[in-house]
């Protein structure tokens, strides 16, 4: 008689204090009120009620007060979390009290889903966030794992969720990812703010988003063109930095994705013995020829491929290729050498009005700076048939010896663009509190176009990748219907595909005779 009737009036007590509360207080402070009746429930039970009661009344409790204002209570702190005004305990009280209704859980993985989501894709949906988009999405990886950690009593449940929904959203953009995931790690490759302990520990982070990118041969592709860039230009501030970035990538995807990216360790550190050699080889044969120069000779299938650029260079350049080729086949005969010059860099020295100078400038710029030796103003005509620089090269050139904050050449007219009858001449007064100045080299910065052309030739090795599963499974099955075929193709390969993709490459394996279809019963062989 007394537990019907107990039970009768705890449950409208409960139902009436929730209804009220939980739109009367803080949400926050709701859940800790329900953690404390159910404290205050399991005193009252143990002191003055028989188990069976105790536990109807907990149900009671955890019906009323948790499972019928679920939806609110996970909305609310969904709200605040999103707003970073929820910390570590309130996640704890939250997680202990949905595990006691049983469709608590599920809901709180639903809105769990929800709020990653939401956050993910507004980071990356975001065309201006291109410069700032991983190192936000490094950040909520963080706030999302110490979350877990810390509130969801490390769940791996909630871990699967994380990872599930960061391979959703980062490769919704197709390649952007990957590009700007290099382009992040060259950044930190290149900063001299950061120690090589912090470096370590940024790299496992990124390692981590690497993971979940399905472009990694686009990663691969711009992560060269950086790197080339970093030794060329002696960019990179750490070899450690540069070698514990690479075992990462190695322990990751095996050998196969970094043995090209070694060869090119391989390439600089030869020149530099080369180099070396060839200074001795200079000083032996009483050369005039004056050693300050240094070449490096790269393996072409290691480096990324670069624009030919044929350019007329002053007669000591010329003098000191033709003495390094004849150097070269000594010990080489049979390789082919073929210079770069849009790649060289080198340190002008320059005399003002205001004393001298040393330039850091690329070799391009070099050329033409060095025109003003001999002559005190040139047209942009001139400069051109002289030095056989593409047009659209020089142009860009002369910007950035022109329209620098300290200008090292003057430019006649006041227009911006450039003409053919502009003529230039040296700005005498050019000054700077640095003795070294470095020009801002235009030329090297990446275009749109370098970088649709770079993707486009990862896409093309793509090709070749589906046409290889293809064959594989074939040999392998003998006979395979299309359906299948197509999930096969899906399960196999690492790389985003479309199912046009796929069937497109299956059409011409089957121009080229690589299989056969069997039109009546869709089945291939």
């Amino acid at each position: 008689m007394f537990q019907n009737e107990f039970l009768k009036n705890t449950k409208i007590f409960y139902l009436d204090e929730g209804s009220v509360l939980i739109n009367a207080i803080d949400i926050r402070a709701y859940l800790r009120h329900c953690q404390a009746r159910i404290k205050e429930e399991l005193i009252r039970g143990q002191l003055y009620l028989k188990k069976s009661t105790s536990n109807a009344v907990l149900e009671l409790l955890t019906e009323n007060l948790i499972k019928e204002r679920l939806p609110e209570i996970l909305a609310k702190i969904f709200i605040l979390l999103d707003k970073g005004v929820v910390d570590k305990i309130d996640l704890k009280i939250l997680y202990d009290l949905v595990r006691k209704v049983n469709v608590g859980l599920n809901n709180l993985i639903v809105h769990f889903i929800e709020f990653i989501m939401k956050r993910g894709n507004f980071i990356v949906s975001k065309p201006e966030n291109d410069k700032y988009m991983i190192q936000e999405l490094l950040d909520l990886k963080d706030e999302l794992d110490d979350i877990v950690e810390h509130g969801f009593q490390a769940n791996d449940i909630f871990n699967d969720i994380i990872r599930n929904c960061f391979v959703k959203f980062m490769n919704s953009k197709q390649n952007k990812l990957s590009q700007l995931l290099a382009k992040y790690v060259d950044l930190k490759l290149k900063s001299r703010d950061i120690s090589e302990e912090q470096l370590d520990n940024v790299f496992d982070k990124v390692m981590v988003l690497f993971r979940y990118i399905q472009g990694k041969d686009i990663f691969e592709a711009f992560y060269k063109k950086d790197l080339a860039k970093r030794l060329l230009l002696g960019k990179s501030t750490s070899q450690d930095a540069e070698d514990s970035m690479i075992g990462k990538l190695k322990a990751e995807c095996g050998t196969g994705f970094t043995s090209k990216i070694e060869g090119m360790f391989q390439d600089i550190n030869i020149s530099q013995s080369m180099n070396s050699a060839f200074k001795q080889h200079l000083c032996h044969t009483c050369s005039p020829i004056s050693s300050d120069l240094c070449i490096n000779v790269l393996t072409s299938s290691f480096w990324p491929n670069y624009p030919t650029f044929k350019v007329n260079l002053p007669a000591e350049l010329i003098n000191f290729q033709d003495t390094f080729q004849k150097f070269y086949s000594i010990n080489h005969s049979g390789r082919k050498l073929f210079w770069q010059p849009n790649l060289g860099h080198c340190i002008v020295k320059a005399y003002f009005e205001n004393g001298k100078k040393e330039l850091q400038v690329s070799l391009l710029q070099t050329i033409v700076l060095l025109l003003f030796n001999d002559s005190q103003k040139l047209t942009f005509r001139e400069i051109y048939e002289i030095t056989n620089i593409e047009m659209e090269e020089l142009k860009r050139i002369l910007i950035s010896l022109v329209y620098v904050k300290n200008r090292v050449l003057l430019k006649q007219s006041k227009t911006k663009d450039i003409e053919p009858e502009d003529t230039f001449c040296i700005n005498t007064k050019f000054t700077d509190k640095l003795f070294r100045v470095k020009i801002n080299q235009i030329q090297l910065k990446e275009t749109v176009e370098e970088q649709q052309a770079t993707e486009k030739s990862v896409l093309v090795d793509r090709q070749f990748q589906i046409d290889a599963a293809i064959v594989r499974i074939l040999k392998n099955k003998k006979k395979i219907g299309h359906n299948e075929l197509i999930s096969e193709l899906f399960n196999n390969l690492d790389i985003p595909v479309k199912p046009y993709d796929l069937k497109k490459r299956i059409e011409l394996l089957i121009e080229r005779e690589y299989m056969d279809r069997d039109n009546q019963y869709s089945i291939y062989r």
